[in-house]
């Protein structure tokens, strides 16, 4: 199984009513689902949700004892097809997955849910990736909930209220027939609090007892005519719906007294927006402000009634919405506008149009609004007329960027070395990447495939220079991203188009980009899941003929060898390679634990560590070009005849053995050596040890002494 566990949080999830959970809002959600009577639950592992995906998977015991299906899905659009046990039956479902890409890849089971609507609550969970933290591009999913109709909540970001709104969200789903998503964002997940428990709900009908007595009814099925219908069914029965279970239950929140301007808040942006007011003299330290605040814990769908009873009486508002399109501000723009009201609307004209609404961007849009609509709020010093902000130092052009790169020991980095030396015979290939770890190739020292078009779709993107060209094109494709959906979108592709290009199949033995969640191919047993499934199998039981496994990519001048057949042999059709070798990241979760305990109790342990001999290395630094690794760096020497640093190796190095390999490889100097350190030796091990000092000592000493050496004289 995967090397991480979650037993102890898990145990948490067994709270009763009136205890305090004290945790994650990740947690918080997986208790939530579980106190309003979830009947099945699935997804697919991202940032910023993956923890939830790991603590269901650790919980299956609590959840079989509750009667609750629990489904790690391939992918999303997997994940999102679960949501049917809801169209029929009156079952509360969840999935969650990574916005807004995960969206993408559900977009068809999700546009087809929300047509034919659902009688049980249907909640999808994303973890919103926008801003600084995120790890793809910068989108959101609102556009989706608008376009499929599908309600959005956007909580504010603490507990209670977290939990709150997966109550709300599975009753609003119930009430307007329609499948809500929860938006959850980086800090949501991440934020810690407490919030008072309730005991653990049976689904009210499980999907046990639904097998027992089959549903169907064939008018919600999506097929013309009722299609047609479901489109009107949207617009006068389940909007009007949603409308009013938002109002009747306060979902949106009203914050602050009456005044002369407002501010209308995405939920998600709350506890921002207070940081900023707090700084500006108008929160207290609590979070408890005067000025009318207008929390939008719905973002979609917006209720006009409510927007405009909190215009009444004032001459100006501003919207924050974070991201873009201004979704939320054109909506409530053209609200004001049928209501012929003279309320000014501000938003985008003061905040950035795109960005993350970092605590100095609120501080600085919300002082630019105050100063021309109530310049009466601002402090004195804030409202003179000669007050200037203190200047933020651009530090761009004096500290270098840090992009992300592969861990120490990482099994892919000898991959891409042996990939560049073998571009050293057969010249510049075209290459294409994909999601995950793997994707850090892309960036120095590698610089290996300049595009990516999504998770597992590598040998795909590159599909259109498969015509025949001087050189082969080779593209990149992790395991996680293979079976996610690079088996039929991008190796059956391959095999049926007749593809004479080079597909590389990292296999680091998990989902490792997302947290290390086990896959098909892992090796390691897995009570609830079939793992060890090989993916040369697969491979060749959709027609590959030409596969090579690879066990140990450590192995560079193999890899290099083999890349060079590949990229030149007379053989048509695809080429796959799948290079093989565990992810060191969590081997050393593994390992280490154990390696610990056996030193700790005095048995003997060897730890192989590399280092760089200081007289052999040349400085030439071409190791460094070649590897990368965060444990090689340089060293100056005291020796004033060599100027140019030396490669070290530090402490943390785990012993892969990777730059060794690359200087025999790249035909470096022999400056690399192994060297074992031996814990709890035995008795023999250390006589002879301490027997070598001496004897090497002595040479030393008698070395010195006859070396003409220069000093001064009294």
């Amino acid at each position: 199984m995967a090397e991480r566990s979650f037993k102890a949080e898990v145990e948490h999830l067994r709270l009763g009513a009136g205890q305090t959970f004290t945790g994650e809002g990740i947690l918080a959600i997986t208790k939530a689902l579980l106190e309003n009577g979830v009947g099945y639950v699935g997804g697919y592992q991202g940032a910023p949700i993956s923890h939830l995906m790991d603590v269901l998977a650790d919980a299956e015991e609590l959840l079989t004892e509750l009667g609750v299906r629990f489904e790690a899905n391939a992918n999303e659009a997997a994940a999102a097809a679960m949501l049917a046990a809801s169209v029929h039956y009156p079952i509360r479902g969840a999935v969650t997955f990574k916005g807004p890409v995960g969206v993408n890849v559900a977009s068809d089971a999700l546009a087809n849910l929300s047509d034919s609507g659902v009688k049980g609550g249907a909640l999808v969970i994303v973890g919103e990736d926008y801003g600084e933290g995120s790890s793809i591009m910068q989108e959101r999913s609102h556009a989706f909930a608008m376009k499929s109709q599908i309600w959005l909540l956007d909580p504010r970001p603490n507990l209670p209220s977290i939990v709150k709104a997966v109550g709300d969200g599975f009753e609003l789903s119930e009430a307007s027939n329609t499948p809500v998503m929860l938006t959850v964002r980086i800090r949501s997940c991440h934020v810690t609090g407490t919030f008072e428990t309730r005991d653990n709900q049976r689904p009210a009908l499980t999907v046990r007892d639904a097998l027992a007595n089959p549903q169907s009814d064939f008018q919600r099925v999506v097929l013309p005519p009722w299609t047609y219908r479901h489109e009107q069914e949207k617009i006068d029965v389940r909007w009007p719906a949603a409308e009013k279970f938002i109002r009747e239950r306060g979902l949106n929140e009203r914050f602050g007294k009456e005044g002369p301007v407002g501010l209308v808040v995405q939920g998600g942006m709350y506890n921002s927006v207070i940081r900023a007011l707090q700084r500006l003299g108008l929160a207290d330290l609590h979070g408890k402000t005067e000025l009318p605040l207008y929390v939008l814990n719905v973002t979609y769908p917006l209720v006009s009634s409510e927007f405009l009873d909190f215009c009444e009486g004032k001459r100006a508002v501003l919207v924050i919405e974070e991201g873009q399109p201004e979704f939320i501000e054109q909506q409530l723009a053209t609200y004001l506008y049928r209501a012929k009201s003279n309320v000014r609307l501000h938003g985008k004209d003061i905040l950035p149009m795109a960005g993350e609404y970092t605590g100095q961007v609120l501080l600085d849009s919300l002082t630019a609004f105050f100063r021309e609509e109530a310049e009466d709020l601002l402090p004195g010093q804030v409202r003179a007329p000669n007050f200037t902000a203190p200047a933020i130092p651009d530090l761009s052009k004096t500290v270098p960027i840090r992009p992300p790169g592969f861990c120490t020991g990482c099994p892919e980095r000898p991959i891409f070395a042996a990939l560049k030396l073998a571009q050293k015979e057969t010249g510049k290939v075209q290459i294409t990447a994909d999601i995950g770890c793997h994707l850090f190739a892309s960036l120095p020292p590698f610089e290996v495939g300049g595009s990516t078009m999504g998770y597992g779709l590598g040998p795909a993107s590159n599909a259109a220079f498969d015509g025949g060209g001087e050189r082969r094109a080779l593209s990149i494709v992790g395991d996680g991203g293979f079976w996610h959906n690079g088996l039929s979108s991008s190796i059956g592709n391959m095999v049926f188009n007749k593809s004479d290009s080079v597909a590389v199949v990292v296999d680091n033995y998990y989902s490792a980009a997302t947290g290390g969640q086990d896959i098909l191919s892992s090796r390691a047993k897995n009570d609830t899941k079939a793992t060890n499934n090989p993916i040369s199998r697969a491979l060749e039981g959709v027609g590959v003929k030409w596969v090579r496994q690879v066990n140990r990519t450590y192995d560079v001048p193999g890899l290099k060898k083999l890349f060079i057949e590949a990229l030149t042999t007379e053989e048509k059709g695809p080429k796959v390679i799948v290079a093989s070798s565990e992810c060191m990241l969590n081997k050393q979760r593994r390992e280490k634990p154990l390696r610990a305990k056996a030193i700790k109790e005095g048995r003997r342990v060897e730890a192989p560590r590399f280092g760089v001999d200081e007289a052999v290395c040349t400085g030439d630094h071409a190791c460094m070009r070649l590897s990368g690794c965060p444990s090689l760096s340089l060293k100056t020497l005291d020796d004033p005849l060599r100027d140019d640093p030396v490669a070290s190796i530090d402490q943390t190095c785990v012993g892969c053995g990777n730059c060794g390999e690359v200087a025999d490889a790249a035909v470096l100097c022999p400056s690399f050596y192994r060297a074992d350190v031996v814990h709890n030796p035995g008795a023999w091990e250390s006589r002879w040890a301490a027997f070598r000092a001496r004897v090497i000592g002595w040479l030393q000493s008698r070395r010195a002494a006859g070396r003409l050496t220069f000093g001064e004289t009294a």
